[in-house]
């Protein structure tokens, strides 16, 4: 928690909040993964400190594949430290891969299964949304899901605030996301039980 609210105040551009995630979210950003039948591939974009890392780590078998992309050195090298190295040295037949990088450049397979996304879109700039979103979408399988959240109704709290510029963005942000919405049967899953409360939204990618 101190290393999260640490890199919130020196970095809040990449964090986008000031406390991890909490359980309930955590359960329904993992809830595909959790269903699917037999061996997975699976990627994590900005895990941060581990708030979803670690429910996924619970629930790998075998033959399962995960990569974690984060840009930030000093979330990388607790997540390191404390979760991944551990998990590692207890079970040597499962693949787990930590790359600090940002999604657009990271060396990564592809052809996931599910990917969990924790970034904060809405403090980035709309191309940028527009990019990550892509090349996301780009490494999914077909038929594989995409799962980021939001916190609720933060536009309408943020934008009367904001300047110009920046409302303008976020309503560039949000047309994006309905579009996607539209083209990728996307659903969303209010989790109350977050503070401050989300918004789990799932993408799907089409099969052929």
């Amino acid at each position: 928690m101190i290393a999260f609210l640490k890199q919130s105040i020196t970095n809040f551009r990449h964090t986008g909040a000031l406390c991890p995630s909490g359980r309930m979210l955590a359960k329904e950003m993992t809830r595909s993964i959790r269903a699917h039948q037999g061996p997975r591939r699976l990627l994590e974009v900005g895990p941060g400190t581990g708030s979803f890392t670690r429910p996924i780590l619970s629930c790998l078998k075998p033959g399962d594949r995960f990569d974690i992309v984060e840009i930030n050195p000093d979330f990388c090298q607790q997540l390191e430290q404390k979760t991944l190295a551990q998990f590692r040295s207890m079970n040597p037949e499962i693949e787990v891969h930590l790359h600090q990088s940002p999604i657009e450049s990271a060396d990564i397979p592809g052809d996931y299964d599910h990917i969990v996304c924790g970034l904060p879109f809405n403090n980035f700039e709309p191309a940028l949304v527009r990019s990550i979103f892509r090349q996301m979408l780009e490494l999914l399988a077909p038929g594989g899901d995409l799962c980021y959240f939001g916190y609720a109704a933060v536009r309408a709290i943020k934008a009367p605030l904001a300047p110009s510029s920046t409302r303008k963005g976020l309503r560039r942000i949000e047309a994006h996301g309905r579009s996607m919405m539209r083209r990728h049967r996307g659903r969303r899953q209010i989790v109350f039980g977050n503070i401050p409360p989300a918004v789990a939204i799932r993408l799907q990618r089409a099969t052929a």
